[in-house]
């Protein structure tokens, strides 16, 4: 046999890639394996979940033979993944979910049953499964028991042992009379018993067809509580804030309040000084609108301003009835317009 160095190393590190390719396609797929995987994956429809959940066990007659791997939800119905090892599963069996504990824990049993193996791409239907023993069904049997209980025969039964122990010493004998009246009391309220069970049987069955609508109820019940919780939150936070911004207005106030006092009252002195010269204000703001208005008309007319020089001509010159230059460049005079206002004029009679 050749050495391995003296070999093709080509097909020696083909052949080295492919092993190492098996190998970890059988270590990803070791739960599949018949010696050393997990056992077979099957699949079974419920009508509801009944609190089954994913790591629950699953028995046969009672002993452990795998566990629940999923738990979904598909058209409306609940699919169950689950693995056995070590039994045979046939095509007729069937699965129910079972309470394990008082505390709810839940398992699912399955019961092998056909000639013929089941296949593992095809579920088990909902006509094979069943769930738990539900309220509505005790309620339900609870009330077509009673309506077969002889109330009056039960009644007499119960006088008559009553009777037989009647000189019976100690407390016996007022137990048995206890329990006649008791059976006398139930017996008057036999129909009253009847019509309770039967109501009870009616409020049940309606609370399990609205199953989603409760469901739906107390989850938005959840999120309102949830929300009315974060609002708590935050009003009281605001309020922590308006606590904290008060007391730092408090603390502003007192270390700056030497401060603050003489400027506050010099404040109160400008208002009181405005206050009083109010009248003289208005009429200085009533006094200053021909000035702008004749300033606005001097440099209004673009990147300059109109003006006028006075004394180059010669004053007016009066001789008889010949005047020269009338006006010239006198001072203005105020118009005679009463409640008007008071224009600047530069010139005589212009």
């Amino acid at each position: 046999m050749k050495p391995l160095k003296e070999r093709n190393r080509a097909a020696v590190g083909a052949v080295a890639l492919l092993v190492i390719a098996l190998v970890a396609t059988a270590a990803f797929h070791a739960e599949d394996l018949p010696l050393i995987g997990g056992g077979t994956g099957y699949t079974a429809r419920f009508a509801e979940s009944a609190g089954l959940s994913a790591g629950n066990e699953v028995r046969v007659a009672g002993v452990k033979v795998g566990e629940v791997t999923d738990v979904g939800l598909e058209r409306g119905q609940v699919v169950v993944d689950f693995r056995v090892a070590g039994v045979r599963v046939g095509d007729q069996s069937r699965a129910s979910i079972e309470i394990k504990t008082l505390l709810g824990e839940k398992f699912l049993a399955v019961q092998p049953a056909g000639a013929r193996e089941q296949d593992p791409d095809v579920p088990i239907p909902v006509a094979r499964t069943t769930t738990p023993y539900q309220i509505p069904d005790a309620l339900g049997d609870l009330t077509h028991t009673v309506e077969q209980v002889d109330t009056a025969q039960l009644a007499q039964s119960f006088r008559v042992l009553s009777g037989t122990f009647a000189n019976t010493p100690g407390q016996f004998g007022k137990t048995l009379d206890g329990l006649s009246r008791l059976s006398q009391t139930i017996a008057s309220r036999d129909q009253a018993l009847r019509s309770l069970l039967s109501g009870a049987s009616n409020v049940s069955g309606v609370l399990a067809t609205r199953n989603e609508q409760v469901r739906k109820l107390i989850n938005d019940g959840s999120a309102l509580l949830d929300e009315l919780q974060r609002r708590r939150d935050a009003i009281t936070a605001l309020l922590r804030g308006t606590e904290y911004l008060a007391d730092q207005l408090r603390g502003l106030v007192r270390d700056n309040r030497d401060q603050m006092h003489p400027a506050l009252k010099e404040l109160d002195e400008v208002t009181a000084l405005l206050h009083r010269n109010q009248e003289a204000l208005a009429k200085g703001v009533a006094a200053m609108a021909p000035y702008i208005r004749t300033f606005t008309n001097v440099v209004g007319n673009g990147r300059w301003f109109d003006g006028y020089l006075c004394g180059l001509v010669t004053p007016t010159i009066t001789a008889g009835a010949l005047r020269i230059n009338p006006g010239s460049c006198g001072p203005p005079e105020p118009a005679k317009k009463p409640g008007g206002d008071i224009p600047l004029l530069f010139g005589g009679d212009r």
